[in-house]
């Protein structure tokens, strides 16, 4: 088979689905994410790392969602893949990484608040959220930015399309490093943030009621990001893999088909962020710092206990 005949371009009917989909997620995500950002910004007199963790998530939210009307245009008018299209693909992909970086960043900085309430003290703080913020605004920026420079998009023809079906290692590297090390993190994180509330949650009788509200936030959390994302890296996945085993254009113009209904699901991901993170978030300081105080009033004993359970970066 000659892969180099392969006319791999997203389905037809797809401009119309982004359509219909952006609209209200546009209007819904500018008006949750902008409106996290005026209460965290301005409602609020203490910074804390929860806080600065919420700006940053906020703000690349708002500037993915500033990316999906270009996204859609480039569709509908089969824009060129010049220069134009690489920084606007570029902060498309920045954006992306950037929320999951800090949803990561948020799920072991909840590990350390609730495994490890008297240690956190010193592991955390509003400097440091910042610092690892821009550390990761760094890097990402700078990575996406050398992929755009090195890849080849010579046989692309069109914006936000693959139209290659040549194998990218490149690709392969940001498939891994930027989603499927960050899903393990994240349900790592979870799983043993759960099982520490339900643990407490024996013990802590009284707090059945506040505890069942942190597990079901971070349950979601959880659920949402990999509902989200999954469904689109394994999509990335799967085309690398058929890319590489010349698989028929048929089927790389299937997995091609996915990949783009998948991408309209990872894009609502600006909705739900606000949804799971903003408007739960009081909730979960609420026990976060009740069980701290619970810790730290049986002195030692505490101390002592919890370096037994696991030692580990998780939520």
């Amino acid at each position: 088979m000659n892969q180099s005949s392969c006319n791999i371009t997203a389905d037809k009917n797809f401009p119309l689905v982004q359509l219909c989909v952006y609209i209200p997620v546009l209007l819904l995500g500018f008006l949750l994410n902008t409106l996290a950002l005026w209460v965290f910004c301005c409602k609020l007199s203490k910074w804390t790392e929860t806080r600065v963790y919420m700006v940053n998530l906020a703000v690349a939210d708002c500037l993915l969602l500033f990316t999906l009307p270009f996204k859609t245009l480039s569709q509908f008018q089969q824009l060129k893949a010049d220069r134009w299209c690489l920084i606007l693909e570029g902060c498309y992909f920045i954006n992306r990484l950037m929320s999951i970086g800090i949803i990561t960043v948020v799920a072991a900085d909840r590990y350390v608040a609730i495994k490890y309430p008297l240690r956190a003290k010193a592991l955390r703080s509003p400097l440091q959220a910042a610092f690892a913020s821009g550390f990761l605004w760094i890097v990402i920026i700078c990575v996406i930015s050398l992929i755009k420079t090195v890849e080849n998009r010579e046989q692309d023809e069109f914006c936000f399309e693959k139209f290659s079906v040549q194998p990218s290692i490149i690709t392969l590297c940001a498939i891994i490093g930027g989603f499927f090390i960050p899903l393990i993190i994240v349900i790592y994180c979870s799983t043993q943030v759960i099982a520490e509330l339900t643990r407490s949650k024996k013990e802590n009788c009284h707090k059945e009621k506040l505890i069942r509200k942190a597990v079901y936030i971070v349950a979601a959390n959880m659920a949402v990001f990999v509902v989200c994302f999954l469904p689109l890296y394994v999509g990335h996945l799967l085309r690398f893999v058929m890319d590489s085993f010349s698989s028929s254009c048929t089927s790389i113009q299937k997995v091609n088909n996915f990949v783009h209904l998948a991408s309209v699901l990872a894009n609502m991901n600006c909705c739900l962020d606000a949804v799971c993170y903003y408007f739960v978030n009081k909730e979960f300081q609420e026990v976060s710092s009740k069980l701290a105080r619970s810790k730290s009033d049986s002195g030692e004993t505490a101390e002592v206990q919890l370096p037994a359970i696991t030692h580990s970066c998780q939520m």
